[in-house]
C-alpha cells in the first residue's frame, strides 16, 4: 500500500474540499442577504398595508448593505472557523477527550482494556512508529472507532467500550488496523480541517435558533404584559430565516463531509490488512456490526459533527447521499467477494455479563505481576511456579463461579482472559524479531520506570561523566528516579543495538502520562543528560528526535510543517548529507571504506543524481546531518517515500540492515511524519 501517495491525493482532496467550502459561503452570503431584505420588507409592509409590496423589495436593496453583511457573514465564519481549527489542533487528545473518551493507562488491570492495548501495541511496532494513547469511550454501546490528531505525532486511536466486549482478538485488530492506516494515509488532517470548516457553515444556523428562542420568549412575554410590539416576532422570524439557511448550509456541509469520507473508508479497509496480516479481520467485524443491534451507533454529544472520524456511522442516514460512510454489505464485499450476505449473530454481552470475567482478568494481572517481581528477585524457577500456582488459583475461582454467569459464552471477555493468562509470554513477544527482556517491557508501562529507561539509554560509562548525569537526574527531584536509573543501568546496558528503538517505541504511551510541568522537567534533563559529556553521538540524536517529536505536541504548541520543496533537485545538499551519514555508519567495524562508497552510490542512483559524491566522514557530523534531515522534511509528501527508500537501500547495500540504520531511518521517518519503509521494520 502506497500511503505517500495516498498522503498527496489527502492533499488535493483538501483543496477540493477549500472549493466547496467557499461555494457554501458564497451562497449563504446570498441567501442570507435575500432572508434580511424579507426581513425588512415583512416589517414595513405590516406597517402600511396600502404599500406595494415588490416596490418596497426592490427599494429595500442596498449595495452597501449587501457589502456589509457579506463582510460580516464571512468573517463570522472566518473566526468560527479558526476558533474551531485551534480548539482541534490541539491534537487527538482533545479530541478524544470531548467524545467523552477515558485514557486507557498502559498498566491498565481492565482484561479488555489490556487486550486492546496489546493490539494497538502490535500494530505500531507493525508499522513502525511509536505507540499512539488509547481511548476508550465507556458509555458506548456501540461498535464504533476513531483516530484522532494532526500528525502521527501527535495521533490516539479510541475505541467504543462495545467494541471491547463484542468483537473477538483478531475482529478487533481489523478494526484498529483500520484506524491506523487514516493515521499513514493522512486521513487525520483532512478530517479536522472538515470539522473546522464545516463548524463555519451550520454556525449560521446556531445563531438562527438562538435568535428564534429569544424572539419566541420576547413574543409570550408581549403578550401576557398586553403589549402589541412586533420585536419579539420580527426577532423570532429572523431567527427562522437563519435557521433555515444554517439547515441548507448544513445539507451542504453533509454532503461535502460525505463525498469527502465514504472513499477513505474504503482505503482504509483494504490497507488495514497490511498492519493485521489477516485479510478476514476487518471483514469478520463489519458483519458483526451487521448482526448486532446498535450497530456503530454512537450518542455523544459531539460525534455527529465529528462523525466522520469514526469507523462507522455515528447515527442513522435517512439518505445515503450523507451518510458519512459506504453501506455495511459494500464494504464487506469489497473485502470478501465470496459472502454469502448473511450477517454474524452473537449474543450481545453487556457490563453486568463481563464482570467475572473483569474478576478474573485483574486477579490474573496481579499474580503475573507478582511471578515478574519473583522472576527478578528468585530467579525464573521460582516465577515459574509462581505463576503456575496462578493459574491454579485462577482455575479454582472459575469453577466456583456460578454456571449462569460465566464468561464462557462471551468471546471477547473470554479471549482478553485468554490474553492475561498469556501476559508474560506475549509482552516478550510483542517484538518477536527482537526478543525484549520481560521486566523492561513491563518497566515501558510504569510511569517513573519508563522515565528511567530513556535516561539510563544515555548513560556514560566514564565514572566522571556518569556521576554528572546522576547529579543532573537528582536533581530533576523526581523522587525514586535515580534509584530506578541506577537499578535499570546494567539491563539496559546489555541491550542489544537492535533492541533499543522498539523498547522506546514501547515507551511513548506512558511517558505521554506526564504533565507540562513534568514533561517540562523531563525534557530539560534529557538535554542536560546528552550535553553531560560535551558531545551528540548519532544514537543520542534518533532518540531525543523520535522523544521530541512524538511528545512535544501533547505538551507545547507545535506548528505543522508546510511543504516547500517540490523537487529532489531543490534539497540535493541536504540527501548528500543524509546518505553520506548512512553509508559511513553502515561500513563502520568493518574496515573496508569501499562498502560506504557503494551503499551510497546505490542510494544516490536510485535518486537520479549519479555524479552526487561521498561526503569525507570528517563532514558528516550530527550538527550537520540535524541540519539537513530538517530541510528534506520540508519536501512534498511523494518526494518523501523516495528519500527514505534511498535511505533503506543505502543500509540494504551490502546485503544486511544493521540496528543503527534501523535507528537512523527511524528518527528521520519521525522527523519527516511518515512511516517506516516496509524493507526497515
Amino acid at each position: 500500500m502506497n500511503f505517500f501517495e495516498h498522503q498527496d491525493r489527502a492533499r488535493r482532496n483538501t483543496r477540493l474540499l477549500l472549493f466547496f467550502f467557499l461555494l457554501a459561503v458564497v451562497v449563504l452570503i446570498l441567501l442570507t442577504n435575500f432572508a434580511v431584505a424579507l426581513f425588512l420588507w415583512w416589517g414595513a409592509s405590516s406597517s402600511d398595508a396600502s404599500a406595494d409590496g415588490h416596490a418596497i423589495l426592490m427599494s429595500l436593496f442596498s449595495w452597501e448593505r449587501f457589502a456589509w453583511l457579506s463582510v460580516l457573514i464571512a468573517t463570522t465564519v472566518g473566526m468560527v472557523v479558526l476558533v474551531r481549527w485551534l480548539q482541534l489542533a490541539q491534537g487527538g487528545q482533545y479530541v478524544a477527550e470531548a467524545l467523552g473518551g477515558r485514557q486507557v493507562l498502559p498498566h491498565t488491570e481492565d482484561p479488555l482494556e489490556r487486550r486492546c492495548l496489546n493490539i494497538v501495541e502490535e500494530m505500531a511496532l507493525a508499522a513502525g512508529m511509536p505507540v499512539p494513547a488509547l481511548y476508550v469511550l465507556p458509555g458506548e454501546r456501540g461498535i464504533n472507532a476513531f483516530a484522532a490528531g494532526v500528525t502521527p505525532a501527535d495521533a490516539v486511536i479510541a475505541v467504543t467500550r462495545g467494541a471491547l466486549l463484542q468483537l473477538r482478538r483478531n475482529e478487533l485488530q481489523g478494526v484498529v488496523g483500520h484506524e491506523f492506516s487514516h493515521i499513514l494515509n493522512g486521513d487525520m488532517r483532512l478530517s479536522i480541517r472538515l470539522a473546522a470548516l464545516l463548524k463555519g457553515i451550520t454556525f449560521v444556523g446556531d445563531v438562527g435558533y438562538f435568535l428564534m428562542r429569544g424572539g419566541g420568549a420576547s413574543t409570550r412575554g408581549a403578550m401576557r404584559g398586553g403589549s402589541t410590539q412586533h420585536k419579539g416576532g420580527e426577532l423570532a422570524l429572523l431567527g427562522v430565516a437563519l435557521l433555515a439557511l444554517g439547515w441548507l448550509g448544513g445539507t451542504m456541509a453533509g454532503l461535502i463531509k460525505a463525498g469527502i469520507s465514504r472513499q477513505k473508508e474504503f482505503l482504509a479497509d483494504a490497507s488495514a490488512v497490511q498492519f493485521t496480516r489477516d485479510a478476514e479481520g476487518v471483514a469478520a467485524a463489519l458483519k458483526v456490526i451487521g448482526g448486532y443491534v446498535p450497530g456503530t451507533l454512537v450518542h455523544g454529544a459531539r460525534a455527529v459533527e465529528l462523525s466522520h472520524l469514526f469507523f462507522g456511522q455515528v447515527v442513522h442516514s435517512l439518505w445515503q447521499g450523507f451518510a458519512t460512510h459506504p453501506p455495511l454489505d459494500e464494504r464487506i464485499r469489497r473485502l470478501d467477494p465470496a459472502w454469502n450476505g448473511e450477517y454474524t449473530q452473537r449474543t450481545p454481552v453487556h457490563e453486568s455479563d463481563s464482570a467475572s470475567a473483569a474478576e478474573v482478568g485483574v486477579g490474573r494481572a496481579n499474580l503475573v505481576a507478582a511471578a515478574a517481581a519473583a522472576a527478578a528477585a528468585a530467579g525464573a524457577v521460582a516465577a515459574s511456579a509462581l505463576a503456575a500456582s496462578a493459574d491454579a488459583a485462577l482455575e479454582n475461582h472459575s469453577a466456583e463461579t456460578d454456571p449462569g454467569e460465566t464468561t464462557g459464552s462471551v468471546p471477547a471477555a473470554e479471549e482478553a482472559d485468554a490474553d492475561f493468562a498469556r501476559l508474560p509470554r506475549e509482552l516478550t513477544e510483542q517484538a518477536t524479531d527482537w526478543d525484549l527482556p520481560h521486566r523492561l517491557v513491563h518497566c515501558s508501562h510504569q510511569p517513573l520506570s519508563a522515565n528511567a529507561l530513556v535516561f539510563a539509554f544515555l548513560l556514560s560509562e566514564e565514572p566522571e561523566c556518569l556521576e554528572r548525569q546522576l547529579a543532573i537526574i537528582k536533581a530533576s527531584e523526581v523522587q525514586g528516579l535515580v534509584w530506578e536509573v541506577q537499578h535499570l543501568r546494567a539491563e539496559v546496558a546489555a541491550l542489544e543495538v537492535r533492541q533499543r528503538l522498539p523498547l522506546l517505541e514501547l515507551c511513548m504511551p506512558t511517558l505521554r502520562l506526564m504533565s507540562a510541568e513534568q514533561y517540562t522537567v523531563f525534557r530539560h534533563s534529557l538535554l542536560q543528560l546528552i550535553r553531560a559529556d560535551k558531545r551528540t553521538d548519532l544514537f543520542e540524536w534518533c532518540l531525543f528526535q523520535l522523544l521530541r517529536h512524538y511528545l512535544d505536541p501533547q505538551y507545547r504548541r507545535v506548528a505543522p510543517a508546510r511543504p516547500r520543496f517540490r523537487r529532489l533537485a531543490r534539497v540535493r545538499y541536504p540527501l548528500r548529507v543524509v546518505l553520506s551519514v548512512m553509508a559511513h555508519h553502515g561500513a563502520m567495524g568493518q574496515g573496508k571504506p569501499e562498502d560506504a562508497e557503494r551503499a551510497f552510490r546505490v542510494a544516490a542512483d536510485e535518486l537520479g543524481f549519479s555524479a552526487l559524491q561521498l561526503m569525507p566522514l570528517a563532514q558528516c557530523d550530527v550538527a550537520a546531518f540535524s541540519r539537513s534531515v530538517n530541510q528534506l522534511s520540508d519536501c512534498y509528501p511523494l518526494l518523501k517515500p523516495r528519500i527514505l527508500k534511498a535511505m533503506a537501500s543505502a543500509a540494504s547495500a551490502d546485503g544486511r540492515i544493521r540496528a543503527v540504520e534501523r535507528e537512523i531511518v527511524a528518527a528521520v521517518a519521525a522527523v519527516m511524519d511518515c512511516p517506516v519503509p516496509a524493507l526497515m521494520t
